[in-house]
């Protein structure tokens, strides 16, 4: 198994999201929130909300890829956010909440490409969701990590995040661990 493991880094809005779903995925071994693409060392989550240091909030997800496939996780990634609202995930607004790919490979950002214009079909607005390449990962501050578990019943995640959960659970039941 650890020769499959592989790395993807997604931002696709608030990391208490986008964590909450991929923490349930089939095939994926780690999720950590954290922020990468800015100009500031070791930002703080209060430095990024702010949104000054170009940094976005993202999740770093380990997965076997014998169990599901970097383009089964973008598939993933394009139906529990919208890439057609630049800088903003619903009432989420800011650069730090940009959809942003962040690839680890030359094979990964093809695979990000292909994807990307295959949603481009499926969505009615333009996809504005960056592709760069790995930058300077910043792990963000343990109280972030596994922050819906942690805090179901706090207002954002009874709100939004149980909603992108159970939209993730319907639409993808065969992935659930």
């Amino acid at each position: 198994m650890a020769g499959n493991s592989e790395t993807a880094i997604l931002g696709g809005g608030c990391f208490w999201c986008t964590q909450a779903v991929y923490r349930e995925v089939k095939g994926v071994t780690s999720v950590e929130s954290g922020y990468m693409g800015g100009h500031v060392a070791q930002p703080s989550y209060e430095q990024v909300c702010v949104g000054d240091t170009g940094h976005a909030e993202v999740v770093k997800l380990a997965f076997d890829s014998a169990v599901i496939s970097y383009r089964d996780l973008l598939e993933i990634f394009f139906t529990i956010h919208d890439p057609t609202t630049l800088n903003r995930q619903g009432n989420d607004v800011g650069t730090q909440y940009r959809s942003v790919i962040y690839y680890q490979s030359p094979q990964q950002e093809a695979m990000a490409r292909q994807v990307v214009a295959e949603m481009a079909h499926v969505w009615d607005g333009p996809i504005v969701t960056e592709l760069a390449p790995s930058q300077t990962y910043y792990k963000a501050e343990d109280y972030h990590q596994d922050y819906f578990s942690q805090h179901p019943l706090q207002g954002y995640c009874a709100f939004v995040v149980a909603p992108k959960v159970d939209k993730f659970r319907k639409t993808y039941a065969s992935r659930l661990k």
